[in-house]
């Protein structure tokens, strides 16, 4: 069953380490208004330990009261994309005990362990890390429960988190998840719903539960998807996103209503394979170009040029017919139904360029064929 959140009311005014930190607590602050809450009888208790009254804030011409909770949060996450939601928790004022993220992985020419971006993060901001390379051992599981947490978040971690880790803080662990839930369950549903052609995403915070993505939404945020829009860039504006939701829900838990997500009618955002990544030029364009955005930056649409792999990193839909993987004129290839402009492109071994910077380097004659010579 899932746990009811009980009352947590954001942190203000916020103590914030350096000027990034500022910076985004003002974001945060304007998003959100900062309202004064009573709270609703009964539901206080809990939490009288970790309240009080700290200052007052202007809003226009009024001066709120806000009270200030210091929330004790386990921070569960490994990749970029949980970089933005770490740092949004420590500048709103949360006490982060400690960072889990997963061990450093060989990386380089030479190989070397290398530790993740929210490891380096961590770090940076002086917060205990801890890297287990599974949460299955009963230590592990008592590690955690020692941190004495009220709640844990968890972004991107990477992880399958046991029965005894979801119950241990707490409130249990928050997820933050950036898809509108029930549809791209999984682990790439940021590129799953610019490849299936979706014209909005969003991020959801749900409460955890033992299966994966599963869990009741709490809190739940909505933006379009652009017709030009790439992965790398829909990455970055969800992490954003969902730094600012977790920190919402973390001040409003008490009057967030858990939804429950169905059983049925929910779409699952499968790993993407590398097989996924090579062009296939008789598809329609429109396919086509969804490929190449969806799969930008990493791992990246490719086709073959004069015996060399191009990794084609942005496009857009053109005019044009013609033999699949012919080029038209430019970079403008035909497909199966219509044309694909390609604007941003890797030769092999090379760094990324625009397609006219590439094409001064690299002159293609109409009529040549992409896909031809592998």
């Amino acid at each position: 069953m899932a746990r009811v959140p009980h009352l947590l009311m954001l942190a203000g005014p916020v103590r914030a380490a350096d000027g990034n930190a500022r910076a985004l607590r003002a974001d945060m602050n304007e998003m959100l208004g900062l309202r004064a809450t009573t709270p609703t009888s009964g539901r206080v208790s809990e939490w009288q330990d970790l309240q009080e009254t700290v200052g007052r804030r202007e809003a226009g011409s009024a001066v709120q009261e806000v009270k200030e909770t210091r929330v004790k949060l386990i921070f569960m996450g490994t990749p970029d994309f949980a970089v933005p939601v770490l740092k949004a928790l420590v500048a709103t004022g949360h006490k982060v005990a400690a960072v889990y993220c997963q061990p450093p992985r060989p990386a380089g020419r030479g190989k070397n362990n290398r530790p993740g971006p929210v490891h380096r993060a961590a770090g940076q901001l002086g917060l205990e890390v801890r890297h287990p390379v599974s949460l299955k051992p009963a230590e592990a599981q008592r590690a955690f429960a020692a941190v004495g947490a009220d709640a844990a978040v968890v972004a991107a971690y990477g992880l399958i988190l046991p029965q005894a880790i979801l119950d241990a803080p707490r409130y249990g662990c928050l997820n933050v998840h950036a898809s509108l839930l029930p549809r791209w369950r999984g682990a790439a549903p940021i590129h799953r719903a610019i490849m299936a052609g979706d014209t909005e995403t969003g991020v959801c915070i749900t409460q955890m539960e033992a299966n994966v993505d599963t869990g009741p939404v709490l809190l739940r945020k909505a933006i379009p998807i652009g017709a030009e829009d790439t992965a790398t860039e829909l990455h970055e504006r969800l992490s954003d996103l969902g730094a600012n939701a977790v920190v919402e829900a973390l001040a409003m838990l008490d009057m967030l209503i858990p939804e429950p997500q169905p059983d049925v009618g929910f779409t699952y955002a499968a790993r993407i394979d590398k097989a996924e990544a090579r062009v296939d030029w008789t598809r329609p364009a429109v396919k086509i170009d969804r490929q190449i955005r969806g799969l930008s930056s990493f791992p990246g649409a490719w086709a073959m040029l004069r015996g060399r792999r191009l990794k084609l990193l942005r496009s857009r839909l053109a005019n044009g017919a013609g033999h699949p993987g012919a080029v038209l004129h430019g970079l403008t290839i035909a497909c199966g139904q219509g044309a694909v402009e390609i604007t941003e492109i890797q030769a092999e071994g090379k760094a990324r360029q625009l397609a006219a910077a590439f094409l001064r380097g690299t002159p293609i004659a109409p009529d040549e064929v992409l896909g031809e010579g592998v």
